[in-house]
């Protein structure tokens, strides 16, 4: 598979799609919706939480942290993450603005 001609795109376009890459995995979704509802610093509740071997979250969660969605603290032998607060506000407004629209069309009208 060729590489993608990002140039062609605008940086929203980009910003976009960088951030559906790495949300891309419904594993990923989980363990965003679960550290939501903690409301706290968490490590070892997610493999439970989950239902995935541990070092398949850790996959995940280096992802998530790599683009920012979540932070990680180390406490001992421990890493302990929770929400990136400003990192998700952003992807909300990001995902808001490209794809606002006026919603009021005629699906009739649609192949």
């Amino acid at each position: 598979m060729g590489t993608t001609k990002n140039i062609l795109f605008t940086d929203e376009q980009n910003e976009v799609a960088k951030f559906a890459k790495a949300i891309a995995s419904p594993a990923r979704v989980a363990i965003l919706q679960y550290l939501l509802r903690a409301n706290s610093c968490i490590n070892s509740d997610l493999v439970n939480e989950i239902g995935l071997a541990q070092a398949t979250i850790s996959q995940h969660l280096k992802e998530l942290k790599d683009i920012g969605l979540i932070k990680g603290t180390i406490d001992g032998v421990s890493i302990n993450y929770c929400i990136s607060q400003k990192k998700l506000e952003y992807l909300n407004k990001i995902f808001t603005k490209a794809f606002e629209h006026d919603l009021n069309f005629d699906d009739a009208e649609c192949c």
